[in-house]
């Protein structure tokens, strides 16, 4: 899987290369999350059991900007647009894609923004025992 460093202390290029890592999978995968064969709970564990699990590798070490923020949301968003589909609109009859508040109210589970900063939450507890364990925790 690998880890993407710069010289410049910066995660916009781990996290671009995730994201693309996260494209190849979604592409290998996408006429199942687009077929009418698979139930939408099926489509929903293909994406979290393969697509995710490559974008979030490493996750607990990245510091999001707004601008990564919004990367990430916006490949979560083209994934689930896959999977539920395009909604048809009953006034003019016509199909449409679903907008983004409305992919937020039907996908049950947080958003990939909101599972790297609970991971990042879960990572803390243990670097910070480490230190305590090493006497740098402060006490004399």
């Amino acid at each position: 899987m690998g880890k993407t460093l710069s010289n410049q202390n910066s995660i916009q290029y781990e996290i671009k290369s995730r994201v693309q890592s996260g494209n190849a999978c979604y592409h290998s995968v996408q006429n199942r999350l687009s077929s009418s064969l698979l139930s939408k709970i099926i489509k929903f564990k293909i994406y979290r059991s393969l697509i995710l699990p490559v974008v979030l590798y490493g996750c607990e070490t990245w510091s999001l900007t707004f601008r990564e923020e919004r990367r990430l949301r916006v490949f979560e968003i083209r994934v689930l647009r896959r999977i539920f589909g395009p909604k048809r609109d009953e006034v003019i009859g016509e199909w449409r894609k679903l907008h983004n508040e409305e992919l937020n109210d039907l996908y049950w589970s947080p958003s990939i923004v909101r599972v790297i900063k609970s991971r990042r939450m879960r990572w803390t507890w243990p670097v910070a025992r480490i230190g305590e364990r090493r006497g740098f925790g402060g006490e004399t």
